[in-house]
């Protein structure tokens, strides 16, 4: 048994094969976040998708506390690494590396950030392959991912302003026919979509055979 957990935004605690997988840990100052940063006292690896502060978040202290091994792209390792945290993947796009039995896989994400570029990761974990597109607008290369990586489960931003919309995570879904989604990095933010109602619906009227699974902070799904 494996289980995906959402703590809120952009955050996803992934355990598999014994190993915990943190994604894009912004507890701290995250008023919809589902526990605090010290509620973590196990962590095997911490991937971030860029280094903007709401998925940076929480990453180096947890590191630090748990000796986690940070994954993330080139420039934002050597940050990292310079932060304090000595055990450092600084990967970049297109690598597939494996991390304490896990395989990883960066992939692009269209996006910002001010060191190095903006990813996504691919987990394959052994019972699943699991695509996080962190901060990214649609791009048609999503296909491509889908094509090569065939991911079981995507979670994907839907709050629009920072990211693509519901309308837009409606067609990469579309492109990456995954067999469950996550609808995340809404509510966080007044700026952002407050429900996900309108993606929800949106795969109902593109008649998609992948199942939307909408969690609330905190709830996890087991896989």
């Amino acid at each position: 048994m494996a289980s995906i957990r959402w703590f809120g935004h952009s955050g996803f605690e992934i355990i598999a094969d014994k190993k915990v997988i943190l994604v894009d840990p912004f507890l701290t100052g995250n008023l919809k976040a589902a526990i605090k940063a010290s509620d973590i006292t196990r962590a095997d690896i911490v991937c971030v998708t860029h280094d903007h502060g709401d998925h940076l978040g929480d990453a180096i202290d947890v590191c630090k506390r748990t000796g986690a091994t940070f994954v993330g792209v080139y420039e934002l390792g050597n940050y990292v690494q310079a932060q304090g945290v000595t055990d450092v993947v600084a990967m970049n796009v297109g690598a597939t590396l494996e991390v304490k039995g896990i395989k990883i896989t960066m992939v692009q994400a269209f996006h910002s950030a001010e060191r190095g570029s903006p990813v996504g990761f691919v987990f394959d974990v052994g019972k699943a392959r699991i695509y996080h597109a962190g901060d990214t607008g649609l791009f048609s290369d999503m296909r491509m991912i889908g094509q090569i990586y065939r991911p079981d489960i995507a979670c994907l931003p839907i709050g629009g302003y920072y990211t693509m919309g519901a309308r837009e995570a409606a067609e990469a879904v579309r492109l990456l026919l995954p067999k469950i989604v996550f609808p995340m990095h809404y509510l966080t933010f007044p700026v952002l979509a407050q429900s996900a109602d309108d993606f929800v619906n949106a795969i109902k009227e593109k008649g998609l055979g992948t199942q939307v699974v909408v969690l609330k902070p905190g709830e996890s799904y087991n896989f």
